[in-house]
């Protein structure tokens, strides 16, 4: 998921509020409005009270709040066309803009970070926005703390096959039936992105890997990880994969591919870039 350039981030609210956009969450739901194509309520239209709204930036010159739903309930309205009603960010993937998809994502995050430091963990004292709201203080202590973001790296293993070019994909028992994807893991205290890629293909399918190339970067809220993908080609070892973490992992020729994840997804574009690249050098 990509913001938009024209996204500029704020951490105090704008003269004007304007037609802003409003992502209003209750829990981890995100209030829509419903129709063939959902969109994010604007202005104040959202039929339930809002508490503690924030402006995070804005896009193409409109004010985005983030904002609790405190009355949750959207009544008999919920489902119509036309109407509002709460959707797990997941299920708007490719139903929403990228961008608003996205804007969802840094809204959700901004907002747990919120509701997760409302006070100290040295003190216990009671915590207040600081740094313009970028951070949180401690009233009592001083204590400082500003969102957290968990590196996770992500790899995609190539080689070369009896029938042509091959992939290395996996799936974790949460997966959709059928799915499969790049192997993926969170970086441990201590390690580089490099060691972490190496450790995790190591550990969940038993093989070791060539020189890595970085393929790009992506915001993923759940909850608040930033994933940094590569490709490697295979140096060695067979496939064994790791209890409990992987289902089923085996080589797939490049004609030849399972279900993939949502082309919003960083492990999509990561396996569309290198099947085409693969493609190509093929001829």
């Amino acid at each position: 998921m990509q913001l938009s350039s024209t996204f500029v981030p704020l951490w105090s609210a704008p003269e004007q509020t304007g037609d802003g956009l409003w992502l209003v969450f209750s829990g981890r739901d995100l209030l829509v409005l419903n129709g063939p194509e959902p969109a994010l309520p604007t202005g104040a239209a959202a039929p339930v009270r809002i508490d503690r709204a924030r402006c995070i930036g804005t896009l193409d010159g409109r004010p985005c709040w983030a904002a609790h739903g405190v009355e949750v309930d959207v009544g008999a309205e919920a489902g119509a066309a036309g109407k509002h009603e709460w959707l797990g960010l997941r299920a708007l993937f490719e139903r929403l803009p990228e961008a608003h998809v996205a804007l969802a994502g840094r809204a959700l995050q901004v907002l747990d970070f919120e509701r997760l430091h409302r006070f100290c963990g040295v003190c216990g004292g009671r915590m207040e926005a600081s740094d313009m709201g970028r951070g949180r203080s401690c009233t009592a202590c001083g204590e400082v703390v500003y969102p957290r973001i968990a590196p996770a790296m992500m790899v995609l293993v190539t080689r070369k096959g009896a029938r042509g070019p091959e992939l290395l994909l996996a799936r974790g028992p949460r997966f959709q039936t059928g799915m499969y994807s790049a192997l993926a893991g969170f970086v441990e205290p201590g390690e580089s992105l490099e060691d972490c890629v190496r450790r995790e293909t190591r550990e969940e399918v038993g093989v070791e890997l060539g020189p890595l190339r970085y393929f790009g970067s992506q915001n993923w809220p759940f909850p608040h990880s930033l994933m940094v993908a590569f490709t490697a080609e295979w140096a060695g070892g067979e496939i064994a994969c790791q209890e409990d973490e992987i289902e089923d992992a085996r080589w797939f020729a490049i004609d030849a591919l399972p279900l993939m994840p949502t082309p919003l997804s960083i492990a999509r574009r990561l396996i569309d870039a290198t099947v085409q690249e693969l493609s190509s050098a093929r001829g």
